[in-house]
């Protein structure tokens, strides 16, 4: 079985400091990882755009029930639903950003990348 990266929740805004969309994804190692794209400045006057890479720091996730799981010591009586992932003052860790993609598509082949990485160390 292949692994991947699976969507969680897709959103047009955000509380990411970006005006583009985000994206969430459910990892084989229990984490969820968001993907969004923001300007940078290549030089005056001229910028491009650059796909930032980040772990959500609120929740884990289970890949096989795609149960989304606090990670506060918060008992919930109620199921956590894919739209609770963005909330103000997220607790996210940028570990990659990259500025030679042109897509979510794209974005997306790297964390899939990074599924297969994660099956592999875990085998």
């Amino acid at each position: 079985m292949k692994a991947l990266a699976k969507i969680i929740h897709q959103t047009p805004a955000s509380y990411l400091p970006t005006a583009f969309p985000a994206h969430y994804y459910g990892m084989p190692n229990g984490r969820i990882f968001i993907v969004f794209s923001r300007f940078y400045d290549l030089a005056i006057g001229d910028s491009g755009i650059e796909f930032v890479f980040a772990e959500h720091d609120d929740f884990s996730y289970n890949y096989e029930t795609g149960e989304i799981i606090p990670l506060q010591n918060i008992a919930r009586k109620l199921k956590v639903f894919s739209e609770e992932v963005d909330h103000p003052n997220l607790k996210i860790s940028i570990f990659a950003t990259k500025r030679n993609l042109q897509s979510y598509g794209q974005a997306q082949a790297f964390l899939n990348d990074e599924a297969m990485r994660m099956c592999a160390v875990s085998a």
